[in-house]
């Protein structure tokens, strides 16, 4: 049982001076000093522009010194630092905090562990692939043993935006497509971060983002606009959210964009009364980077003081970096345009979440010793290694896979031998000379291969050849939205000028999110997705290639046949004219009605046969039954997915939606019965009133292995 710290809580505040009330608001990032004379954002913009190189950069990185601003610290203007991740550094900061402050309040530290703090696992959308909570809830616990040990006290994850363009390049930070996929992936993520005890020295705090529709901004475009309707708010990209808070996440980010023409940093609806009146959560709040500042971008905000007036009253606790609040909330109160209960409602969720952490009986939880020997255990790199087996999908295999030993190899592509590009976007703690390449795991597994580059000659005497093609890892992730996501012109060329040979061609895809492939679909031998995997890539894809391991993982997220389609998704509505031969239907012109993969898809080295789909009505919902048999020469491991349809509604309701999935294992030959329970609740939606409804009617089951190839069965409610 949760400890209740409120009476504790309400005895510090009264001790409080408006100022040190303030400074628990206040989020300081450490500013880079001593290399150059302009700021580190603006240093980023040299780089991107080209105005420096990126050795030039990493020389000034080298020489900078960071600022903790312990001055400020000391005069009790600073409640949580961001970005540090060294324990001797924050142990010093914390004890300016709790020995050189008036009141002695800890410090929280807050930090981006997305997919790994040091030991890097695949990418959310790649480890969404796996379909398997155990194995997410896993990785995390691993992210909070090692990022807690670097001083860590809570981490800017999981990300349980639904999305579903795959320009937008944050879709690498995500579970995909599907509001169930990415609930239970954003429930398991919690439970990992968080543990089952937030005083023990090895958790931290989940902070959900992005707190909402991120995932939905207009045409792909990060930070952009989001208009929809209130009902697909919340049939589509509100319930990951509601489920992370169930499953007991203490903290919240509010998104960048606006929700309807209100920046969510500033809407009281979303932050009041979706998230605490209806929600009951009692957590704290923490803008994004610099985003309350930015309300005044948005044209909500007159200037910086009636930002910090909006965002605090509307339910913003911490400001993370924009300096807003520190500079103009003491004003505020002091002129009566902000009440002081407010602030104080502010102050109170930071310090319960102070408490929650055990911070007052023990600001120091962790050491440098402890630090050095939390880093890339053993165990937590084979438990990488299996996160990437799990997450690679084997999308195409025209009996190519898996090699047979002793085979000549030749592969190609910078991305086969580049070990930076295997952490993938928002891996910040990274070192790249951790990961293992392609190159590497061919080196030490004793590998008949011969590596060349895009440009040299392809050398003859090879048996098969493997292009390792794709994106660079800042082609995805924040402000990294693409407009055109096909493959660039060299990496076909290349492909083409493997083909001629008349050997076999395995692309390796190295990717932040789906890509438009279908030349490559068409052309190709075989076709692995790998995403970005993390530290043991070269490894993992190895095992995959030669069959050590057998492929399992599944698309959640659609590959489009062209830019130009997106965004594309599965539980799409039909319209009035669905999409089909005739001419005046919803279609393009120029691209086939279906996406070259779809949601749910991923090949094997076996076959499994579904058959006998049985549906019946029982008290608690629709009992639904299939047998699936490993018709293959090899086990293997099935996902197996459940889709509903709702057939005439008050509103039109999308063509398949998913609502159970399982995994699991089969030998060759073997036939098992799975069984899926679909609750009654999961049949309803929103009406036009926002009512959630569950109507009688016509329903229609799909139970197959990806949102396509499925048994289906109609039954009335």
């Amino acid at each position: 049982m949760k400890k209740n710290y409120e009476n504790e809580i309400q005895s510090l505040l009264l001790k409080m001076t408006i100022e040190e009330k303030v400074g628990q608001l206040q989020q300081c990032g450490p500013s880079l000093v001593g290399a150059f004379d302009v700021s580190f954002e603006e240093l980023v913009n040299m780089v991107f522009d080209g105005r420096i190189s990126k050795a030039d950069f990493q020389i000034m990185m080298s020489t900078a010194k960071q600022d903790f601003r312990e001055e400020d610290l000391r005069a009790g203007k600073i409640g949580s630092y961001n970005g540090l991740n060294d324990a001797k550094k924050a142990n010093e900061l914390q004890k300016i905090a709790v020995t050189e402050t008036r009141l002695g309040i800890p410090l929280l530290f807050g930090y981006d562990v997305i997919h790994g703090y040091r030991t890097v696992t695949p990418i959310p959308l790649a480890e969404s692939c796996a379909w398997e909570p155990e194995l997410w809830k896993k990785t995390a616990r691993i992210s909070a043993e090692e990022a807690t040990a670097g001083g860590v006290h809570m981490t800017f994850a999981p990300m349980v935006d639904v999305a579903k363009d795959a320009r937008w390049g944050r879709i690498s930070e995500g579970a995909g497509e599907d509001v169930l996929l990415s609930s239970i992936y954003g429930t398991a993520k919690v439970k990992g971060f968080q543990g089952d005890d937030l005083t023990k020295e090895d958790a931290m705090v989940a902070c959900v983002k992005h707190f909402t529709g991120y995932g939905a901004a207009e045409a792909g475009k990060d930070y952009n606009r989001v208009d929809m309707s209130m009902q697909r708010l919340f049939e589509e990209y509100l319930p990951p959210f509601e489920a992370c808070i169930k499953a007991g996440a203490r903290a919240v980010m509010p998104a960048f964009n606006d929700i309807n023409g209100i920046p969510c940093t500033v809407n009281s609806w979303l932050l009041t009364d979706v998230l605490r009146s209806e929600w009951g959560f009692d957590g704290m709040t923490i803008s994004d980077a610099n985003a309350i500042a930015e309300c005044v971008t948005h044209g909500i905000a007159a200037n910086l003081a009636d930002a910090a007036k909006q965002a605090i009253e509307a339910g913003l606790d911490m400001d993370m970096t924009s300096n807003v609040y520190s500079e103009t909330l003491a004003e505020l109160i002091a002129n009566g345009d902000v009440e002081e209960q407010v602030l104080d409602r502010a102050v109170v969720d930071i310090l319960r979440i102070k408490f929650e952490l055990g911070l007052f009986e023990r600001p120091y939880r962790t050491s440098e010793e402890r630090e050095k020997a939390a880093i890339l255990k053993p165990a937590y790199r084979s438990l990488a290694r299996e996160a990437a087996e799990k997450s690679i999908v084997l999308l195409k295999n025209d009996n190519v896979l898996p090699l047979k030993n002793g085979v000549k190899l030749g592969l190609m592509g910078e991305l086969a031998n580049n070990r930076e590009e295997m952490t993938g976007a928002w891996a910040i703690k990274a070192d790249g000379q951790d990961c293992v390449s392609l190159v590497d795991a061919c080196k030490a597994q004793g590998i008949n291969f011969i590596y060349m580059a895009e440009d040299t000659v392809i050398p003859e005497e090879c048996d098969v050849y493997v292009a390792a093609i794709g994106e660079f890892k800042n082609q995805s992730g924040e402000a990294a939205s693409r407009a055109s996501i096909e493959l660039p012109t060299e990496q076909i060329d290349l492909l083409k000028r493997l083909i001629e040979t008349g050997k076999p061609v395995i692309a390796v895809l190295f990717n932040g999110r789906p890509l438009a492939i279908p030349w490559v679909a068409n052309n190709v031998h075989a076709i692995v997705e790998a995403w970005h995997p993390g530290v043991e890539a070269g490894n993992a894809i190895l095992n995959i290639l030669f069959g050590i391991i057998n492929p399992s993982a599944k698309l959640t997220t659609t590959f489009p046949y062209s830019s130009g389609q997106c965004p594309v998704y599965y539980a799409h509505i039909n319209t009035c004219r669905p999409g089909g031969k005739s001419k005046f239907t919803s279609k393009y012109l120029d691209t086939p009605l279906a996406p070259v993969y779809p949601f749910g898809y991923g090949l094997s080295y076996t076959t499994f046969l579904y058959s006998d789909l049985q549906v019946r009505k029982e008290q608690e919902g629709i009992r639904v039954s299939v047998k699936v048999r490993n018709t293959g020469n090899r086990d293997g491991t099935e996902i197996i997915q459940c889709y509903i349809r709702d057939i005439v509604a008050k509103r039109v309701r999308p063509v398949k939606q998913l609502v159970d999935f399982t995994k699991i294992p089969l030998q060759a030959g073997v036939e098992s019965e799975v069984v899926f329970l679909v609750p009654y609740q999961a049949m309803g939606y929103y009406d036009m009133s926002m009512n959630y409804v569950i109507e009688e009617g016509e329903f229609e089951i799909f139970v197959g292995g990806n949102s396509v190839d499925c048994l289906s069965s109609r039954f009335w409610l």
